[in-house]
Formats: structure tokens, sequence, C-alpha cells
């Protein structure tokens, strides 16, 4: 660097005769200095935010002791806290940005957890977040029966609900159960059965039945079950069968016969048109079998009084043939003498 020289003053007498030496220019840089209006600023910092939640269940009672967990958009965890008496929890000092909150422990052993959700923190304002924790499901174990037996069946189906809404349908498996998760919306809930199929060879059961349930709670619901009744069918080996024709008493299909009257005889007639008559000579007639179409009358006086007459005939031809060979014997005597 190139130095300029400079000039002095003067030597300056004072009145005491004292020399003195004053300088009366200094020396200056050939190059710049750098201006300070050249330095870079600084950029002022973002104001922080700040997230605050209020816990509560469906029925708007709050609740303490719900587990929260955040965490940054790096999945860094930026606060993590339970709720207090009043069911409130805040996360104060927070960059703004977007947060991802968890919740890890409803605090209760009625209430489930909410899904995670996304929290965004803005500068200098707070976020109020108002969480419903839902009420744990109910179990529902489902029993069909026999109502005489008590035996378990497959195959029914069953509605289950509340009001006019059906939240589940269950159908009894192989051992006669069944089972399934039953949302709840109160502490206690009134549910109805409805049974809409029924097991094979049995009657639906058509009364509604009612319980009640509360969060978390197992209920067992049975339905039961009537055989369906039939009219029996006949046995083949039962049919009636003919027993044989006795003398004297009429066949009938039953193997049942009617005794005749003491001093009557009620002989069988022939399923022919007309019957035999009975042999010449007083011989006992044949007796017939079956019996005549019902005319109104009975048959037997007939038959008897055409059996007579037979014989009557039968006897007076004999008569007159005995006197035809007595008159020959006769006539052949006196012609000999």
């Amino acid at each position: 660097m190139h130095a300029r020289l400079v000039r002095f003053a003067a030597v300056a007498i004072s009145a005491a005769g004292t020399l003195a030496w004053a300088p009366a220019a200094s020396a200056l840089s050939s190059e710049p200095t750098s201006s300070a209006s050249a330095a870079p600023a600084e950029t002022p910092a973002q104001e922080a935010g700040k997230v605050e939640i209020t816990k509560k269940d469906p029925e708007g009672q709050t609740l303490p002791g719900a587990a929260f967990l955040l965490l940054d958009s790096a999945g860094q965890e930026a606060g993590s806290g339970k709720t207090d008496a009043q069911g409130r929890l805040a996360f104060p000092d927070l960059e703004p940005g977007v947060y991802r909150l968890k919740e890890t422990d409803s605090g209760s052993p009625l209430h489930g957890v909410v899904a995670d959700q996304d929290v965004i923190i803005t500068p200098g304002a707070t976020t109020r977040l108002t969480i419903t924790d839902p009420f744990k499901a109910a179990t529902v174990l489902l029993q069909a029966k026999d109502d005489k037996t008590g035996q378990l069946l497959p195959g029914a189906t069953v509605n289950i609900g509340t009001g006019t809404s059906t939240l589940l349908t269950l159908t009894t498996g192989p051992k006669g159960t069944a089972s399934g998760e039953l949302p709840v919306s109160s502490r206690k809930t009134e549910f109805w059965v409805k049974e809409i199929k029924a097991p094979t060879g049995y009657d639906l059961y058509k009364p509604s039945k009612t319980f009640t349930a509360g969060p978390g709670a197992l209920v067992t619901v049975t339905v039961t079950n009537a055989k369906i009744t039939t009219d029996p069918k006949p046995d083949p080996s039962d049919k009636p069968t003919s027993a044989p024709s006795t003398p004297g008493k009429p066949s009938s299909g039953t193997g049942d016969a009617t005794p005749a009257a003491p001093g009557t005889s009620t002989p069988n007639v022939d399923s022919s048109p007309t019957a035999a008559a009975a042999p010449v000579g007083g011989s006992t007639p044949r007796t017939p079998t079956g019996s005549l179409a019902h005319t109104g009358a009975d048959a037997t006086p007939w038959v008897l009084g055409g059996a007579a007459a037979f014989i009557a005939a039968g006897g007076g031809a004999l008569a007159l043939v005995r006197r035809s060979r007595r008159g020959r014997s006769y006539g052949d005597g006196n012609a000999e003498n």
C-alpha cells in the first residue's frame, strides 16, 4: 500500500520558546473500505402455536386419564401427556406446521380409542380439539335350542338391533352357536332379537325377545324352536286282511262276522245272479257264498220257498213213477191169469 507524504505544520514557536510539532494530516488508504449496509439481515423467528384437547364420551361426560402422543412432520415426538380431571390436555410452544396426534389409551375400560388424525399449528394461534371416545362393543353369544330336549340346533338365523335399525345378523353353526360384536351407544342399551330362519325340521320362533347390554359386556341370547308336527303316515303292515269264511257266517273284509239269531240260519248267498237249485230228493242244498245286492227285502224266505217247491216237485214225480210201475205190474198179473 502506498502512503502519501504528508506535510507537517510549520514549527511554531510559542512565546515561551518551546518547539512543538503538530500533525496537519493523516495517511489515507488507497483502497475503499466495505460499508456496514452490505451485511445480510437476520430473518425474524415465527411465533409458536399451541394445541388444546378436550376428551369426552358419547354421553358428553369428560374422560380423565386419556393418553396422547404428538408427532412432528418428521415423525419425531413433539409432546405427550394425559388428560386431567376435566378431560383436558395442552401442547404449547409448537412450531407452526402439520403434526400427527395419536391416542394411545382411553383411560377407561368402557371406552375405545379414536383413529390417528392430523393437526395444523398456526403461528401465534391455539388449535382446539374435542375428541369423543366411542364405547367398547358388547359381545353377543347366540344359542338355538330344541324347546323340549335343549339340544343345540344349527342353521338358526337371527337379526339383532335397536329401535328400527338392525345392527347384527348371526347364524348358528354346526355346534348350534354363533357370536359377534354389537355396537353400544350408551352405558345401558336395550336390544331386540328376531329369528328370520328356523333350523331344518323346526318351526320359526316368532316372538321378539329383548335384552340389555353395556360397553364391553358379554351377553348370551337363546332362542328355542319346536319341531314341525305332521300327521303320521299309515303303516302298510297294519292293513286289514280278510279272514277265511266260516259256514253259516258272512264273509267281510275286516274278518268280523255278525252271529245269526238263535234258531235261524243265514246262508251265504252265491255272488252269481241266480242261486244253484238244490238237488231233487231232499238233500241239503249247497251253501252258497257271497251276498246278493241289497233290494230292500230279505232273500232268505224266497230261497227257502224255492227249495221247498223243488223238493215237492221231486216227490210228486217220484210218486207218479211208482204208481205207473204198480199199474204195469197189476196188468201183467191179470194177463197171466
